[in-house]
This record gives C-alpha cells, structure tokens and sequence, in this order.
C-alpha cells in the first residue's frame, strides 16, 4: 500500500494579480461576469426534481436540432435558461448495452472532464494545499520527467493547466506520463501543445498535496456540493468521469453562477475563477487553465501547432466558455443568455474533438 504523504500547508502571501502577470506575458480580456446566483434557479441535490422553461425557438428549429443530434450519434442533449431545463433529448443505447440511454444512464466526459481538474486546482490553491507557481518537482519530488536536472524545477502547476510545460508532445502515446516517456523540448511558458500526460499529472499532484484521494477530494469539494452523480474510472494512464447528462449540468451550472450553488460559495477564489475562464498564455488565445474560450481573434487546435484566425466557434456566443472531449463531449456555459448546454455521445466525424459538429449545434439554436 502507498502510504500519502500529506504536505504540509502553507500560508500564500503573494498578491494572484502579480502571479498572473508572472504566469501570461498576454494582454489578458477578463473572463465573462458570472450570473447572480439569487437570478438562477438550482434544482435540489437529493432529487430528480428539475424546473422546466421555454426559450424562443420555433419547433421547426426543434425538430431541426434533434433530428441532427440523432443522426449524429447523440446520447444527450440539456439546454438550461437561467438554470431551468429548455430542451432534454435523449436516444440511442446505453454504454456497452443494447438497453435505451435515459435521463439516468451514464456517458464518459473524455477530456471535458479536465475542467473539473481546473477547479479542483483551485479549491486546493484556496485551502493552501498547493500554489499554481510552485514546482511540479516540489510536489512530485524529483525525477518525475526524463528532463535535465537543472530543466525540471522549471516546470510550475500553472504549466499544467495552460498546456505549457514545454515537454515533446511527439510521442508514441501522448497519455503515458512515466518519466522515460516525458522528455524536454523547450521551456516551460513557450510553447502551447495540447499534452495530455502532463495535464493528467495533475491528479498526482493533488493527491500528493492534499492528502486525499483524487477521486475522493472532488466528491468532497465539488461533486456532493452540486448533488452530481458519477464516478472516476481509471482507463489506461487516465482519469475519466463518467455521470449522466443532468450531472453535466450542475457542474456548468455552478460555472454560469460564478462558482457558487445556491447560497454557497463552492469557488471563493475569484480571482483564480476569473483566470481560468481568460487566456491563459501568449499562444493560443481561445484557452485557459483546460477551458475553452470563445470570441477571441485566433485559436489553436490539438495536434497541430497552426494558429487560425477567429473564433473557433463562430456560430456561437462571443463570452461562451467550453469543456470539450473526445467524440463530441461538449459543456458550454454562456454568461449573456444565462445558458448552459451539454451534448454527449458518439463521434459525429472523425475528427479528435469535432469543433464543426458544435458549430452546426450553434447555428440551429442562433446567437
């Protein structure tokens, strides 16, 4: 059995705005104003219980948006307004069953998923657990990475959340993260990649810190608080949330709230709330501490090193802010029409992440 060895917890003193300027060189456009959470309706925490509403949307535009989800392989779809349940699709099986998928049946978060790591790297930073500009090698101890001995202390957590630590990403499996295969290509800070081992760290890194078991610190702290139902599986060198679509749904409600759940305030830290939804370092504008961010000039894509002009989601609201996975597992939170979307499902084409099928989502619903 590994023993945990909890770190001691330290007193941070540092000022977060002087940490960000340390962090992103960037010019950064603050994150979207959270909705008041006393204008937003919760649904209770021990209750399938869930107020419904109407959004200004012809049932032409209805039929149009479902009979595309269907066709595309979608288990789930859930539109809040203002907290309250617009639209709820659901169709096709269960995972690994011939059985219908229903409001109750689970679907995998791919790295969607990564946006509740984010958060917990905050709650552990405001409890004192860990700081974002504190090594990877202070945590993990040294020897974590096949770097130089004078290039690993370099690496910080913050490089874990904005994707750059600098470590090759042209490697046989991007998701291994044993030392042999995390290997130096530039500092940290210069480059952005899309990497999933270093970012998959971070669950070393919060046990290491905190004491507890990662599975278990994000039930505590995010998962009982919003009365969402899932679990963590481990799939290869992988963390993977699995829950049904409405968990989904509480987790981009406390964001649209401003990291609050009703009268209780699950992210105190605004001023890491705010970091995570801006832009997170100089290189690819569109992302920031593992969310994706719409409205901005350029963005980039995983597995390619091109920067493209506009927004990567043009069909879609400027201040919309994304949790985005594998086969088209999609969170979208928009602060200005008080909107929380979630799609899960099959692959609608063969792209990694298919930013087009959300588009094609967008442009039914109109800005």
């Amino acid at each position: 059995m590994v023993q945990l060895v909890v770190r001691a917890m330290k007193n941070r003193f540092l000022i977060f705005s002087f940490l960000i300027l340390t962090f992103c060189g960037c010019e950064q456009e603050p994150a979207p104003d959270p909705v008041p959470a006393s204008d937003l309706y919760f649904p209770p925490l021990l209750s399938e219980n869930w107020e419904t509403t109407s959004i200004q949307l012809e049932e032409a535009k209805v039929q149009e948006l479902e009979k595309m989800l269907v066709e595309n392989g979608s288990r789930a779809f859930i539109l809040l307004k203002d907290g309250k349940i617009a639209l709820e699709f659901y169709s096709g099986n269960r995972l690994a069953s011939n059985l219908p998928f229903q409001q109750s049946s689970f679907w995998y978060w791919a790295s969607a998923g990564k946006t509740l790591t984010a958060t917990l790297v905050g709650l552990a930073q405001e409890e004192g657990y860990l700081s974002l500009n504190e090594s990877t090698s202070e945590i993990l101890g040294p020897g974590w990475s096949s770097l130089p001995t004078e290039k690993e202390p370099q690496i910080q957590v913050h490089h874990h959340l904005s994707m750059t630590t600098g470590l090759a990403d042209d490697v046989s499996n991007p998701d291994d993260y044993s030392p042999e295969s995390l290997r130096y290509l530039t500092d940290p800070g210069k480059r952005w990649a899309y990497h999933n081992a270093p970012y998959t760290l971070l669950d070393s890194i919060l046990t290491r810190s905190t004491g507890s078991d990662f599975p278990d610190f994000f039930h505590q702290k995010i998962g009982s608080k919003i009365g969402m139902n899932g679990f963590w599986q481990k799939i290869g060198f992988n963390q993977v949330f699995f829950s049904d679509a409405r968990s989904m749904a509480r987790f981009g409600l406390m964001i649209l709230a401003g990291g609050r759940w009703e009268q209780e305030e699950i992210v105190r830290d605004k001023n890491y709330f705010s970091a995570m939804l801006s832009t997170s370092q100089d290189y690819n504008e569109s992302y920031g501490y593992l969310w994706w961010l719409n409205g901005k000039e350029s963005f980039m894509l995983p597995g390619v090193q091109t920067t493209f002009p506009g927004s990567f989601i043009p069909e879609g609201p400027s201040d919309m802010v994304c949790a985005m996975g594998r086969d088209g597992q999609f969170l979208c939170v928009v602060p200005s029409e008080r909107l929380v979307l979630v799609r899960l499902g099959e692959n609608p084409d063969q792209s990694p992440v298919p930013f087009l099928f959300l588009n094609r989502i967008w442009e039914v619903l109109g800005k």
